[in-house]
């Protein structure tokens, strides 16, 4: 898969007292890209459930660059920027655009998969890596050993 974008929509209740995007919502929205791109692939909710596997977070982290207001036409990516060979950790960045051009925050999160019925680190099984060896990769896209 080339690019993965999806449109975002800026709503009333996600402004902040300054009448900018709440910094909490650009986490929002990056659940919202990445979870978006597992279900495009049939890697949905009941999927993982039935294969007793699921993503988690281990750190999340956004560089806002330029506010985001009420009326902004947003989009936001998804790239792969490390992963082990396996996917059994992994990196992935997110680019907040607003209004075609101006880059309003870079979102990163550094995430693993987690073995629900034992509730411990796991090596995914062959429909996750399915899904990850496809995932869009950054320019800077780093192998880990």
């Amino acid at each position: 898969m080339e690019n993965f974008t999806q449109e975002v929509q800026v709503r009333w209740s996600d402004l902040d007292p300054n009448f900018h995007l709440r910094h909490s919502v650009y986490y929002d929205w990056g659940a919202f890209c990445r979870i978006s791109l597992l279900e495009q692939h049939n890697l949905s909710a009941a999927v993982m459930q039935r294969l007793q596997i699921g993503p988690i977070l281990f750190r999340e982290e956004c560089v806002f660059k330029k506010e985001i207001r009420l009326g902004d036409k947003v989009t936001i990516n998804l790239e792969l920027i490390r992963a082990k060979r396996d996917f059994s950790r992994w990196s992935i960045r997110h680019t907040v655009v607003k209004n075609g051009d101006t880059v309003s925050a870079l979102i990163t999160v550094d995430g693993a998969w987690l073995d629900l019925a034992r509730r411990k680190l796991a090596t995914p099984p062959q429909e996750v890596h399915a899904v990850f060896s496809q995932m869009p990769t950054s320019a800077d896209f780093e192998w880990l050993d």
